[in-house]
């Protein structure tokens, strides 16, 4: 409740500050550029072999990686997530919460931590990079891969459960790199520790870049493009103190602001995407048809049908994170005594974040009319480059999605400016208990380690706002999907572990044994 306050506060006075501030110039400073230009030498080839290609396609691997990932888990898993949805929302509720249980935070708190890592900037910008180049037929295969994805979710968030260290003081840890070094040894197979040693240092610089650093620049442009230019540090000292006012209390500090913001975020976003197309009703059928028809003719877009089929799944991945095991972390965090549940609950992620959020951008985006549609064709024109769709105003990324909404809503660009600056503070204190959870499991655990690793990553956050370090939030997005390129290895090694779990949990759901608790 303190550090609620603290936060309140913080925002309360923060604009009152920065509009007291002069305009400043900012231009590039050479240091900036050394920096760029050393750090872009020694990890480019490293960023470049995780997103690179397939020969002869635009689609990167690691794309198709998770994709195949999420496929096989929905075939071995029976279409889980669609045959224990209900079953996810009574969990969330809370109708099987049993107090007793070992845990820090509930279902719910758990979820909403979980999100507030995942529901950002991709579900803005991300969105209508994808609609802007593959057309209203990327949503199609967004909301496939969206889909999919629930059972790659489902799957390690169970592991996270069944693997975690739960300590005397009722505090826990958990994640993919106990549950790789736990479950491998457990099942006799060689490797385990050194994996976890791996994901944990990809989780740490994922965590530090992609979501801190590049957090805090984008709350600080959004900012800045309101209030006039100044200096980014102001930006990052205010996002630091308010950050650690959260974070020194641990995940239940964290959980009990997430569990207020993610949802006034969620309502305060997709209710803005309803009144727009509330307002264009009429619209709605022919942006459906758009999107179907878009999946597989591609309608005259950058690549056609593939283009379509690439952009979808790339967002799809790129916003859900489903497969990185970073959600894992925090849902290990839970109050229950059966694994299978937090399974349950996580697959409701992907659905949130991908197939109702990013798909009311993408629908928003395409009513709008900000695309430039021919209508004696019946495709969509390109633009002179041919690279993607021409628009009003020549717009792309978050800006094509703050015109497509301030065509229904003029106030709406302030509007996506709280958004934006939520989403930023919400993601960076999710990562940081995903951080802190790596260090932890690689140097230790106590009061002095996780205080150290809170101040280096609030000082990460005023060099973010500060710097333009392209190349290091480069770096920490390849670290970010690296992390999946070791959890899925170890989730097809351990799979089977979590039907074992389903299979006991799910006959003793029929049976009567498991009961709701009377709260």
């Amino acid at each position: 409740m303190k550090s609620m306050k603290t936060l309140t506060k913080a925002f309360v006075a923060a604009p009152a500050l920065l509009t007291a501030l002069p305009a400043v110039a900012q231009e590039a400073m050479t240091l900036d550029q050394k920096v760029n230009e050393t750090f872009a030498t020694f990890t480019g080839p490293f960023v470049n072999l995780i997103f690179a290609p397939l020969p002869g396609t635009s689609f990167p691997w690691i794309v198709l990686w998770l994709v195949v990932a999420a496929s096989v888990f929905t075939i071995y898993f029976a279409f889980v997530q669609f045959r224990f949805f209900g079953h996810a929302i009574s969990l969330v509720k809370g109708d099987y919460s049993d107090p007793n249980d070992a845990g820090e935070v509930s279902h719910f708190q758990a979820l909403a931590t979980a999100l507030s890592g995942t529901v950002g900037l991709g579900n803005i910008a991300g969105v209508a990079v994808a609609v802007g180049i593959g057309g209203p037929g990327a949503t199609f295969w967004m909301i496939l891969a969206g889909l999919l994805g629930m059972a790659s979710k489902f799957t390690e968030c169970t592991l996270g459960v069944k693997y975690r260290n739960e300590y005397p003081d009722g505090t826990v840890s958990g994640g993919p790199m106990y549950y790789i070094s736990k479950g491998f040894a457990e099942r006799g197979l060689p490797g385990g520790k050194a994996l976890a040693i791996l994901f944990s240092i990809f989780c740490i610089l994922g965590a530090l870049g992609g979501g801190n650093m590049f957090q805090a620049n984008q709350a600080h442009a959004q900012i800045s493009g309101i209030v006039g230019d100044y200096p980014g540090w102001i930006t990052g000292i205010i996002f630091a103190a308010v950050v650690f006012a959260v974070i020194v209390g641990g995940i239940k500090s964290i959980a009990n602001v997430t569990e207020k913001v993610v949802p006034f975020m969620g309502i305060l976003y997709v209710g803005a995407a309803l009144i727009i197309l509330l307002v264009n009703y009429d619209k709605i059928g022919w942006a459906f048809g758009q999107i179907f028809a878009g999946a597989f003719t591609g309608l005259g877009v950058a690549g056609g049908f593939v283009g379509a089929l690439i952009q979808g799944f790339k967002r799809a991945a790129f916003s859900n994170e489903a497969g990185v095991g970073s959600a894992a972390i925090a849902h290990s965090a839970v109050k229950t005594k059966e694994p299978i549940t937090e399974g349950f609950v996580s697959l409701l992620e992907p659905l949130i974040d991908t197939v109702v959020i990013c798909t009311m951008t993408a629908l928003v985006i395409t009513i709008s009319g900000q695309l430039i549609f021919d209508e004696a064709t019946g495709l969509y024109v390109l633009n002179e480059a041919g690279s993607a769709i021409a628009t009003e105003g020549g717009t792309s990324g978050v800006a094509l999605t703050s015109a497509a909404f301030a065509s229904g809503i003029s106030w709406f660009p302030y509007v996506l400016a709280v958004a934006v600056i939520l989403f930023a503070f919400s993601t960076m204190i999710s990562w940081s208990y995903y951080g802190l959870k790596a260090w932890t499991y690689l140097f230790g655990e106590g009061k002095m380690s996780e205080l150290t690793f809170k101040i280096i990553f609030c000082i990460f956050i005023v060099i973010g706002a500060a710097a333009s370090l392209g190349p290091v939030i480069d770096f920490s997005d390849a670290a970010i999907f690296a992390m999946a390129v070791v959890n899925i290895t170890a989730l097809y090694f351990l799979m089977s572990v979590v039907r074992k779990e389903l299979n006991s949990y799910s006959s003793r759901l029929a049976s009567g044994q498991i009961v709701k608790f009377k709260h």
